[in-house]
């Protein structure tokens, strides 16, 4: 296989997805505890009927000014949040906005969190503004796709205080932390190992709680996962592929390094299906020097580009993360965003094996056979992609 390469790059020999600033598609805020709380109907909210005064509460008119952040805390119902708004001067009354409330079932999905408001709001319009997750006020610490569980840990440590070790500690068992037990399995015959937390590391901004432990923080990440593979419905798209979800995780792991584009994703996920399952590639092995740099980066050493590996480091039986071991790579390699994960569960059936990087837009073009490969390669090098001996 071919190594694709990325002159800044600091991770030599690896030409990684890059997010563009600014870009959130992955990025969301976490805090502790999601909890739900609204409206409960009828006389529950008031104190008297609405014609006894609620109906008259003081309001203001306008969208308001300036920025305010306002926190709701958690099992906080509409008349807490209105006192909270009317004290820090984002309405005028609570009770406009536990009107407001009452009136919008939506209410109920206001969430736990630091909101950026404005003062003098009009109660609806604020309460629109609690329901909008872009107002969130988080000060967090963010996790980028493709970023290896050594990366986090170093940043959980450095935005909590907590040591390096404490999160290696902690991650020692994933099924104490909620990883799921369906997640434990694999339907190829390897084992998972539950001492490894890679790709279970959701990326996304985690807004780290005052005194939380470092195993507080791990099972809060591993919750935020578990509902985005709820959401992803990635459970029953492995089940398709007649694959186990974990394999499908080390398939996105690998794509998400692996792939530029997020439309590139599926196909190269493809790709290594076909290598590792079908039975019709030599070896039924993977062939990459990304899972060998992860190896090297797990015992400590810098990643390197295709040339410089040595034989030892690419074929040693040591190593089970080794460029022929067989069948998909023994775990994930990376935590892999959204679009990896998407593209490893509905990966677009291809005849394909091989694939490069062919522009520095980023296209990644695609072979059946080598041949195929090598002229792909020639368009690469021809477009400027340091793949190349010249």
């Amino acid at each position: 296989m071919e190594e694709l390469k990325y002159e800044d790059n600091p991770d030599p020999g690896r030409w990684r997805h890059r997010k563009k600033e600014g870009a959130g598609r992955s990025v969301l805020a976490l805090v502790m505890v999601l909890a739900l709380f609204g409206v409960l109907g009828g006389g529950a909210w008031f104190a008297y009927d609405r014609y006894g005064g609620a109906f008259f509460a003081a309001d203001y008119d306008g969208p308001g000014t300036g920025e305010v952040i306002v926190k709701v805390e958690k099992d906080q119902f509409a008349p807490a949040i209105g006192k909270t708004l009317e004290s820090a001067g984002v309405v005028k009354s609570a009770q406009a906005f536990v009107n407001a409330a009452k009136d919008n079932p939506d209410s109920q999905n206001i969430q736990v969190g630091s909101y950026k408001l404005k003062k003098e709001m009009k109660a609806s319009d604020a309460l629109l503004m609690l329901l909008d997750r872009k107002n969130l006020a988080v000060e967090g610490v963010t996790i980028p796709e493709g970023w290896t569980k050594m990366q986090v840990f170093a940043a959980l440590s450095k935005e909590s205080g907590i040591p390096v070790k404490e999160f290696e500690a902690a991650a020692k068992d994933i099924s104490k932390l909620g990883v799921p037990a369906a997640w434990l399995v694999r339907k190829d015959g390897k084992t998972v190992d539950k001492a490894n937390i890679e790709g279970f590391l959701y990326p996304a901004t985690y807004e780290i709680p005052e005194k939380a432990t470092a195993a507080d923080i791990l099972k809060m990440m591993i919750k935020n996962f578990n509902a985005e593979m709820t959401k992803l419905n990635f459970a029953a798209g492995a089940a398709k592929l007649n694959i186990s979800p974990y394999e499908a995780l080390v398939a996105a792991s690998i794509a998400q390094v692996e792939a530029l584009l997020p439309e590139d994703m599926g196909p190269v996920a493809r790709v290594l299906y076909n290598r590792a399952y079908s039975g019709d590639f030599p070896c039924n092995c993977l062939q990459l020097d990304s899972t060998v740099n992860y190896w090297l980066r797990l015992n400590g050493k810098e990643g390197k580009s295709s040339e410089k590996l040595t034989i030892d480091e690419m074929h040693s039986e040591d190593n089970p993360y080794r460029y022929n071991a067989p069948g998909m790579t023994i775990g994930p390699i990376s935590n892999p965003g959204e679009y990896a994960l998407k593209g490893a569960i509905t990966a677009p059936k291809s005849p394909y094996f091989f694939f490069v990087t062919v522009d520095k837009k980023g296209r990644t073009a695609y072979g059946k056979t080598y041949a195929e490969h090598q002229a792909n390669i020639k368009v690469a090098c021809k477009n400027g992609i340091p793949i190349c001996n010249n």
